[in-house]
Order: structure tokens, then C-alpha cells, then sequence
């Protein structure tokens, strides 16, 4: 069985959020005509606390987009986002969820981000994505949604890890970067994911 996941499609990653990617709101009609064609349709939602040590905010003298070392791993600031409860955290308007059937929601531990639907970024502790997708006996996910350089690469990517077959719909997620999604889009092939 395949499944679509809808990597964090929410208002803060969407153009007027605080970590808008340019041309997010662009993959809403694809995002919503896509889950007609799919069994099983999952999303994932960025759900942090207001400290998350991964906001630039926490750290008095440090800017958005500076690179630290937090707890033995490295670490971009972030401008503020997805805080827990607020309309910044919330599902875009725009896109259908009636389809969704159960959301997994990352980055709620203060100490660690978690750009991957499935771990946070050391691997430490699981979101329960993967075991609840064998349960419904998924074996292949197709990925969409933002941001394709961070979060929607480390899901597929770990998707990969965990025995799922990829397909990353290219139509239906934007960069922050367009050459860091080169080079994320070049491990994604070398590691077996399909590009459509």
C-alpha cells in the first residue's frame, strides 16, 4: 500500500509566516488534488515550545540562520515558528484536510529539533510515524510539502532508513534553498528515492 505524507504545510512556512518559503502556498492546489489518489493520506505538523533552543531567540547575541553546536549536534537558527497553539503552528486554510487521517506532530522537545516526520535530528527518540504506516501495512510513501531542503528531505531520507520505498513529488514542495535542494536531491536519488 502507498501513502502520501504532507510534510508541515502550515501557515508559518507560508508566505507572511515567520519562515516562509518562497512559493509554499503554490503546492496547495497539487497537495489537495493529490489526496484524492491515495489510500492513506498523513501529515506531520513542527510543534515547538515557545524555548525551543533551536530559535535564534533563545540564543542573546546570535541571528537567525547561524550555525551553533547544540547538545554535540549542529544546529541552524531559526527565526521563530511553529509555536505550539499559536496561528503559526495551524494547517494552511487552504489545504484539505478531511482526507488526513492522523497527524504526527515534531519538534516538541525544547533540548533537540526534529526536522524529520519520523526522528528528531539525533535519531534519539521516534515520532511512532514509521510503526504506525507498517501497521497499516504501508510499504511504499510518496512525500510532499515544505520545506524540500529540511524537513521533507529528512523525512524521505529516513523513510529510506526504514525500508519504505520513496517517491519525493517534486511538484508539490518548494525549497528554502534552491542549492541546498541540489544537494539534498542528489543524496535522495543516491540513496534510492524516486523523483516525480
Amino acid at each position: 500500500m502507498q501513502a502520501l505524507l504532507l510534510i508541515d504545510i502550515q501557515n508559518d512556512f507560508l508566505p507572511g509566516g515567520s519562515l516562509a518559503v518562497a512559493g509554499g502556498h503554490e503546492i496547495l492546489s497539487v497537495v489537495n488534488q493529490l489526496q484524492n489518489q491515495y489510500e492513506l493520506v498523513v501529515a506531520t505538523q513542527d510543534w515547538h515550545p515557545a524555548d525551543h533552543q533551536s530559535f535564534a531567540s533563545q540564543h542573546p547575541g546570535r541571528h537567525p540562520f547561524e550555525h551553533i553546536d547544540l547538545h554535540g549536534l549542529p544546529q541552524t537558527l531559526w527565526p521563530d515558528h511553529c509555536v505550539q497553539g499559536t496561528a503559526g503552528a495551524e494547517f494552511s486554510p487552504g489545504l484539505n484536510q478531511h482526507r488526513i487521517e492522523a497527524i504526527f506532530r515534531k519538534g516538541t522537545n525544547p533540548e533537540i529539533d526534529s526536522y524529520s516526520g519520523f526522528f528528531d535530528n539525533g535519531h534519539r527518540k521516534s515520532t511512532g510515524l514509521a510503526d504506525y504506516l507498517r501497521g497499516r501495512g504501508v510499504r511504499e510513501v510518496h512525500v510532499c510539502g515544505l520545506a524540500a531542503d529540511y524537513c521533507v528531505n529528512f523525512s524521505a531520507l529516513d523513510a529510506l532508513q526504514e525500508g519504505f520505498a520513496v517517491t519525493f513529488l517534486e511538484a508539490a514542495t518548494r525549497a528554502i534553498s534552491p542549492e541546498g535542494y541540489a544537494q539534498a536531491r542528489q543524496e535522495l536519488v543516491r540513496r534510492g528515492a524516486r523523483m516525480s
